[in-house]
């Protein structure tokens, strides 16, 4: 689903909520990636938020475009790494969501929202770390 203004809040409250129920094939719940772990994925998405937002073109510069493709291997890295992370990534649609921002300043900062809501729902959903 393509993230919007008007529906990127509760895609985000959806993803987290279904992350939280998922099941093994033994029953058993899935672990939800850690607070820090989300947090972490959240700081090299804001690092780029602050320099996209002093921009005045709509359009994003070469060099901008260059650190959100560097942003989704990073991703991809992190969830090749952990468990919990993979399934948060493909859950959240977040390389599909990355790949629609192309180089739109105003897709950017939608999928940044996107980001932030989804820190808020684990939080909220999730309680605390085990």
């Amino acid at each position: 689903m393509r993230l919007s203004e008007a529906n990127y809040v509760d895609v985000a409250e959806k993803s987290i909520i279904e992350l939280k129920t998922l099941k093994d094939k033994k029953g058993k719940s899935i672990k939800l990636l850690s607070t820090s772990q989300i947090r972490n994925l959240l700081a090299m998405t804001a690092d780029i938020y602050n320099d996209v937002l002093n921009l005045r073109e709509e359009k994003l510069p070469e060099e901008i475009v260059g650190r959100v493709n560097y942003l989704k291997i990073r991703f991809l890295y992190e969830a090749g790494r952990e468990p919990a992370v993979k399934k948060f990534v493909e859950k959240t649609g977040i390389l599909d969501h990355i790949n629609e921002i192309g180089d739109n300043k105003n897709q950017y900062i939608l999928f940044s929202r996107y980001m932030e809501a989804l820190v808020a729902y684990r939080k909220y959903y999730g309680g605390k770390d085990e």
